[in-house]
């Protein structure tokens, strides 16, 4: 697990920034999904500038703590990133938590 960013909420809308090797973005938006509809609709949408990178559902973990699951794509990705926005345990701020999906290859 890696922690692939840092965000602040405000209101209802989280802000920060994200960085990896290939991705440095600053200004980073996750915002309500007032248009959602459905169960499995998004939460939130994820925008840097007008652009939208990705999307965020809100998810419970096992100790019943409200997170946020993110799905993040570009055209410059080869594979979409898949990262969790997690509170911080000093109540501060959150950190977006990634991890590389477990795969299972064929014998």
């Amino acid at each position: 697990m890696a922690t692939i960013g840092t965000f602040k909420k405000t209101g209802t809308e989280y802000t920060g920034e994200i960085f990896t090797l290939s991705l440095q973005a600053k200004g980073v938006r996750l915002v309500p999904d007032l248009r959602a509809s459905g169960e499995n609709a998004p939460s939130h949408r994820v925008l840097v500038g007008r652009a939208e990178i990705g999307a965020a559902w809100t998810k419970k973990s096992n100790e019943n703590r409200e997170y946020l699951g993110l799905k993040l794509d570009d055209p410059s990705f080869a594979a979409p990133i898949y990262a969790n926005l997690f509170d911080d345990e000093d109540g501060e701020g959150y950190s977006l938590i990634w991890s590389r999906p477990n795969t299972r290859r064929g014998d």
